[in-house]
């Protein structure tokens, strides 16, 4: 593929421009050896602050995770700092992961802050993303940045930015960034030059604080102290994991928790998985297999940066099986609930919150226990928006969804592993303090709401022509919605991007009520549910399916669960998503 008189234009400005020696060699090199495909992957368009801040492959150029990139970014919201809060003292809290690059991409954060002003406090080492949101509002911040790429491959790295509310951007904070950033047209107006007095290094006294606020959750610390040699194993999965979760385990009084030695290490490499993603049984094989060497009673796994938890359990055959996101959002939701029941401490205007492409079994565990529920867009700062707008009102217990976030308590304003660790290992401790295994526990709690299943795809299409892709496909489903989908007719069109929900049957619209977001749902006539959502973070349009039959009884459950099983594949079939 020629390059195109635009990205010449770019690559001579990275070749002239005020960037280092050795990121010119490196174009340079690109150029000398007719690399065209790379140079137009790296350069074919800028890489996009978006609502949450950037992510993208580490490298150099207009489209990769750089200094200048990072730079060009953080100086844009330094802007936007300096106008929204003029005259006053100004405070962002900076944490990293594990990932490579993290670290110095942390420093470089902080001393353009530092050299706009604004006080810069950067932990001192690597932590978990939610300790930096609650760090943002223990410090009294108007803002924070995290370093991390989740759970993408090592190639990747991000930038994440927080309001002082300790939640990820939103409206109309969001788009005045993206405005700023977009304003800055060269790196020359990037102020890289740091104020050491400003920069405040920050990290035991925020630990201790973080972790008493997750020691407060615990409902039911009898029942840990009966069980507490729960046979756990924990993997950080190579992530900042290792900086907190055990430690919150053993303060809620577990003992006897074993940690994956091989993936205990930070490590941006991640080099015992393909992709440090807990959300795949070939990351959490090690764990597994320790688990079944050591007979354990749960295995708990989390991403690089600790916001995402993964967990197994043995099956009603003794097999280790691993609990979707779906699943342990339901298994959270409702011991969360009975739990705060028996112990007295349910209040009249309890919430729970959950997204749009989340199981709508934590709705009817909700409806059962007298608790509004609450159904927000995918991302946790639009759950953290409803407890701002609810703050002094309602009381937030708990919040989740299906890509394996859980939010326990309001101290912290996004998803976070520690606490969801913390809840999940208490919740195994009472299950077996009942006689049971969790896996008993979820069957019977399906046996009550009847059993939903939900799944996910992927389709990847990565570069240029990927992004074209995913949008043609979108516009596609909107223009022309399927009639029937597996044969049972679509009776119910929600468009999140336009704001509106239309019964194909009557003809009757009603508005979601949700800002807008790109986002298509068909709700079928026997009440199944297909969602079609474009990633904000990948090259990847994903595809959800919500499918559910009564369970009359616990032993029906793996009869019953297969049957849906063979129904979402039927839907995926006749919608030729393989």
């Amino acid at each position: 593929m020629a390059l195109t008189s635009d990205i010449q234009a770019k690559i001579n400005t990275w070749l002239t421009g005020n960037y280092d020696s050795d990121t010119k060699a490196s174009i340079q090199q690109l150029l000398d050896s007719g690399d065209e495909e790379s140079l137009n992957d790296a350069f074919y368009r800028d890489l996009e602050f978006g609502t949450g801040g950037l992510r993208g492959i580490m490298g150099n150029g207009s489209n990769r995770m750089n200094r200048y990139t990072l730079g060009m970014a953080t100086q844009g919201l330094c802007n936007y700092l300096l106008k929204s809060f003029p005259g006053q003292e100004i405070k962002v809290a900076l944490a990293h992961d594990s990932r490579n690059n993290s670290r110095e991409f942390a420093r470089i954060a902080a001393g353009i802050f530092s050299a706009n002003g604004i006080h810069a406090y950067l932990f001192s080492d690597l932590r978990p993303t939610p300790e930096l949101s609650f760090a943002i509002r223990y410090l009294g911040c108007q803002s924070g940045c995290v370093i991390t790429a989740s759970h993408n491959p090592k190639e990747y790295n991000g930038y994440k930015v927080y309001w002082q509310d300790g939640s990820q951007v939103v409206a109309p904070h969001d788009k005045n960034i993206i405005r700023e950033v977009n304003a800055i047209q060269s790196v020359d107006e990037v102020k890289f030059q740091a104020n050491e007095s400003l920069i405040h290094l920050i990290g035991e006294d925020i630990d201790a604080a973080y972790l008493a606020q997750v020691k407060a959750l615990s409902i039911n610390p009898t029942a840990i102290q009966r069980q507490h040699d729960l046979k756990i194993v924990y993997t950080p999965l190579h992530g900042t994991g290792i900086t907190l979760v055990p430690k919150a385990l053993a303060q809620l009084g577990f003992t006897n928790v074993s940690i994956v030695e091989a993936q205990a290490t930070p490590d941006g490499n991640f080099p015992t998985v393909q992709s440090p993603n807990p959300e795949e049984k070939v990351a959490m094989q090690m764990a597994l297999d320790q688990a079944k060497a050591q007979d354990a009673d749960l295995v708990i796994a989390t991403d690089p940066d600790a916001d995402r938890v993964g967990i197994a359990v043995k099956n009603n055959q003794g097999d280790w099986v691993l609990v979707n996101g779906n699943q342990t959002a339901a298994l959270l939701t409702h011991y969360l609930l009975s739990a705060r029941k028996q112990a007295g401490k349910m209040q009249p205007n309890d919430f729970i919150v959950y997204t749009i492409v989340t199981s709508d079994v934590l709705g009817d565990v909700a409806r059962a226990h007298q608790v509004k529920a609450y159904q927000t867009l995918t991302g946790f700062k639009y759950i953290a928006g409803i407890i701002r707008d609810l703050e002094g009102q309602e009381n937030y217990i708990g919040g989740g969804e299906e890509s394996y976030g859980y939010m326990i308590g309001s101290f912290v304003r996004d998803k976070d592993a520690v606490s969801a660790c913390a809840l999940l290992a208490e919740m195994a401790a009472v299950a077996k303090d009942n006689g049971q295994t969790l896996y008993q526990a979820m069957v019977d709690m399906y046996a009550t709401y009847g059993l939903y299943k939900e799944d996910l795809i992927s389709l990847t299409k990565k570069g240029q022509r990927g992004a074209e892709e995913i949008q043609e496909m979108m516009a596609s489903l909107r223009a022309t919605p399927p009639k029937t989908i597996a044969g049972s007719p679509v009776v119910e069109l929600r468009d999140y991007k336009t704001g509106v929900i239309r019964n194909l049957l009557t003809g009757e619209e009603t508005a979601t009520g949700l800002e807008s977001s790109n986002v298509l749902q068909f709700i079928l006539a026997d009440g199944s549910k297909v969602s079609a959502r474009p990633s904000g973070t990948e090259p990847k349009i994903k595809f959800y399916f919500s499918v559910k039959h009564p369970l009359q009884s616990a032993v029906d459950f793996d009869q019953v669960n297969q049957k849906l099983t063979d129904y979402i594949n039927l839907i995926i079939e006749d919608m030729q998503l393989k």
